[in-house]
């Protein structure tokens, strides 16, 4: 990407932009935090994100220590008429942290957090990941929905609902939050919650970034003792119909404290693994029970007593230690592309289809994801909180994974390829947080039936739609 880069650059004038003349050195001047230009030392480790299909050149980035960086940064670009991006955790798929010949807003170094475990709340910064969060709340025994990996952002994992291990006991990330302090299109500083700015609440609850820039989240927490049963059974692809079809029925009765994921992939070379399986396709039922471990036990009896796994680490552990599970399988600095659809069950022709697709890609690294939604989630009115579909029963994320740019084409064709065959099963929504860059339909169908009162209230907050950079929902 960078090579093609230069050739243009070469080949063309360079065009002369609000951004090309801005007097950095002056917002430099406004803010505690730094100011990263091309030239600078850091600037390319500035701008990487967790996806490397992402390669963009912000004219700047100012890394905010809090509140008044963003109100000075922000002020400075809407003076001069450059445009935005907003980067809290910086793992979003799509890439909408960074811009090209833009201003960032870098969050990640705002990273203070504070629990009240006498109230059950949590307040933290944008710059707060999944595992800073359990790191601090485990320490009183409690917890909030925070995704399903460590290196997960809190803020965009909130802004777009935020589905994760504990969703079906407590809610999602968003259905936990109690208020937000935002700072708005026009520079003013408000807190959203049920009593202050509703609608703004409303909206922050699943619609995204489009509204302003969040600098502080204030949660609930739920108890949740620090030791969970959890882990994962491996079985090999030839039982992958038979192991689907039970845990199909084994998921009905399952009580809500009982999250899972199905995942397929190819065997890791995990030392609880037999070597033999290593490289091999395998289908994992993941589980984390959010209970009694006793209670727990017998919760999982059925699945763990279920035909000849080649694998069983489903155990008591730290639910810290279980919340990493994934970070392994989704390191920094590889090559991802995603498509995700919500499914409203996994039928006999949704399973034959889905196992058809699932290990044909080259990539060892490539796996697909169906997560079981449900219990507390599907309790919440779609219509309470931005965040729509709830009554989907799983949601699929294909997951295309590799390291070669010189493979885009052929990963992210197997990726559309699966994605096309699962949509005759799809309830026509998808998760707004494994959207890629798939046009305005897409984004229409990720917020559903709230998609007009989330124009609406764009239309309040930022009807010039300077927060452009996200899931965008068109204030026009």
């Amino acid at each position: 990407m960078a090579t093609k880069r230069a050739t243009t650059a070469a080949a063309m004038p360079v065009p002369t932009t609000p951004a090309a003349s801005a007097p950095w050195n002056t917002l430099q001047d406004q803010l505690r935090g730094e100011v990263l230009l091309p030239s600078t030392p850091g600037y390319d480790e500035a701008r990487a994100l967790w996806n490397a299909m992402i390669d963009k050149r912000p004219a700047a980035i100012a890394r905010c220590t809090g509140v008044a960086d963003v109100l000075a940064a922000l002020r400075f670009a809407r003076e001069r008429d450059i445009p935005l991006a907003v980067r809290a955790g910086g793992h979003n798929v799509a890439g909408t942290a960074l811009r090209d010949d833009g201003l960032v807003l870098d969050l990640s170094r705002m990273k203070g957090i504070r629990v009240d475990p006498a109230a059950r709340t949590v307040r933290l910064q944008p710059g707060i990941l999944n595992g800073d969060l359990d790191h601090e709340t485990q320490a009183f025994g409690l917890a909030v929905t925070s995704g399903i990996a460590s290196t997960t952002g809190v803020s965009g994992l909130t802004l777009g609902g935020g589905i994760g291990w504990l969703m079906r006991a407590f809610g999602l990330t968003c259905d936990n939050l109690r208020a937000a302090d935002v700072v708005t299109a026009d520079g003013a500083f408000i807190t959203a919650s049920e009593e202050e700015h509703p609608d703004l609440f409303w909206a922050l609850r699943g619609g995204g970034g489009n509204f302003g820039v969040v600098t502080s989240f204030t949660f609930d927490l739920q108890p949740l003792d620090p030791t969970v049963l959890a882990g994962a059974i491996v079985f090999p692809a030839s039982a992958a119909g038979e192991v689907l079809r039970f845990y199909r029925d084994y998921i009905e009765e399952a009580p809500d404290a009982l999250g899972t994921i199905v995942l397929l992939r190819h065997a890791p070379e995990a030392p609880w693994i037999p070597s033999e399986h290593w490289r091999k396709p395998v289908v994992a039922i993941l589980a984390c029970y959010a209970g009694n471990i006793a209670e727990g036990t017998e919760v999982l009896k059925p699945l763990k007593a279920f035909g000849s796994p080649i694998a069983d680490i489903i155990q008591p552990k730290p639910y810290t230690l279980h919340q990493r599970m994934f970070d392994a399988s989704a390191p920094p600095g590889l090559r991802y592309y995603w498509k995700s659809h919500y499914l409203s069950g996994l039928s006999d022709d949704a399973i034959d289809t889905l196992l058809a697709r699932a290990w044909r890609t080259s990539s060892l690294r490539s796996y697909t994801v169906v997560a079981r939604m449900g219990g507390a989630v599907s309790r919440v009115a779609e219509s309470a909180t931005a965040f729509a579909h709830r009554d989907a029963q799983h949601v699929l994320n294909i997951n295309g994974v590799w390291t070669d740019p010189a493979e885009d084409a052929e990963h992210i064709d197997w990726t559309r390829d699966m994605f096309t065959v699962m949509e005759p099963f799809s309830t026509g929504g998808v998760y707004v947080n494994f959207l890629g860059n798939e046009g305005e339909e897409r984004v229409r169908a990720a917020y559903g039936t709230n998609y007009d009162r989330l124009v609406e209230v764009k239309r309040r907050y930022d009807p010039d739609n300077v927060f452009n950079m996200n899931q965008n929902i068109v204030p026009g």
